[in-house]
């Protein structure tokens, strides 16, 4: 129980934090390939995923509906590794902008397709797949970003009592979690539910980044208990399980990334470098990926630990090997000097 509290706590901020990404400011400055080299890559590696699993879970006579949650999980990538590449390397230039703004709302995507697949997974597991349900999804999703708009705009207007950083820091994390309760309460997705917050407030706030700050106050001790948590909840008896499965999200996600690059480049006729080696900074995944595994893990136990297990023992290869891919295609890009 407290683990599942701290979790989607921790998964709130991360989630409230995304929403500073869509400001009407950075999405004028970002521009229109942006958006579609954000939404195409992540949905490729999403069907890339779904189709993948699913054909194995065919041929292997296994439920077809994990396939549906593994594939909403690739959509995610691992911000902090992408940057930590790019300052340690100094990297500049047009691929390496446009990969800042990519992997700020990357994860974004990979919530509102979750909330899809997660509904979707339980239509197939239920048997139960129909128009009603294709529609109920629909709603979950907007009921979820409703819910978040009017208490966000409900923040803002009670942030007029708050007199220093200190009460702002209590009322904002107290906020996210009330936000995180009502959620659950209500059966909508925690998760959709602070981004849209989050958004709400990096539009209507004045002063919307002493909000974010307050929350990077705390947030190194409160990801690492979250990590901590992930860990304990790994079922190290199932990685040997994991093996093809593994490698198959693995292979399929990194193809997913890349086709939706390079369609997204083509389609919003961005810089040639961009569409050849944007998306070996998209390897990484990290946190939302694994947020996504725990709520699947926590609503069907039946099949929810494998999913954690294959998204968890592959974030740790991901983790390996991605920064090597993202140094990789920032030095073919030319935009890391050679002696370095």
């Amino acid at each position: 129980m407290l683990s599942d509290i701290v979790s989607n706590f921790v998964l709130g901020i991360i989630a409230f934090a995304l929403g500073a990404s869509f400001s009407l400011i950075n999405i004028r400055e970002s521009g229109r390939s942006v958006f579609w080299i954000s939404a195409l890559e992540a949905c490729f590696a999403w069907l890339a995923v779904t189709a993948v699993m699913t054909i194995y879970a065919v041929l292997m006579h296994r439920p077809i509906h994990p396939s549906f949650v593994l594939g909403a999980a690739a959509a995610a990538t691992a911000p902090a590794a992408t940057v930590m590449v790019i300052r340690e390397y100094r990297a500049t230039g047009p691929v390496t902008d446009m990969l800042l703004r990519v992997v700020a709302i990357d994860d974004a995507w990979c919530l509102i397709l979750s909330a899809f697949g997660i509904m979707l997974a339980s239509a197939v597991a239920s048997g139960a797949v129909n128009l009603g349900i294709i529609v109920n999804s629909i709603a979950h999703v907007l009921f979820s970003i409703l819910l978040g708009g009017l208490m966000g705009a409900g923040l803002h207007y009670f942030s007029r009592f708050i007199r220093d950083s200190e009460e702002l820091l209590i009322v904002a994390h107290g906020f996210i979690l009330l936000l995180v309760g009502a959620s659950i309460r209500l059966h909508l997705s925690p998760l959709l539910t602070c981004m849209a917050s989050g958004i709400v407030i990096a539009n209507i706030a004045k002063r919307s980044t002493l909000y974010f700050e307050s929350l990077r106050k705390l947030d190194t001790a409160l990801f690492l208990g979250f990590f901590i948590l992930v860990g304990a909840n790994l079922e190290i008896g199932l990685i040997p399980q994991v093996g093809l499965i593994g490698l198959l999200y693995i292979v399929s996600r990194v193809i997913g990334k890349f086709l939706g690059v390079a369609l997204g480049a083509r389609i919003s006729r961005a810089d040639p470098l961009i569409s050849k080696y944007l998306a070996w900074g998209l390897v990484p995944q990290a946190g939302v990926a694994l947020g996504v595994a725990l709520s699947a893990k926590a609503l069907y136990p039946a099949y929810g630990t494998m999913i954690f297990t294959t998204i968890t023992a592959t974030t740790v290869v991901y983790e390996l090997i991605g920064p090597l891919c993202a140094k990789y295609g920032l030095r073919k890009a030319g935009e890391i000097a050679a002696a370095r």
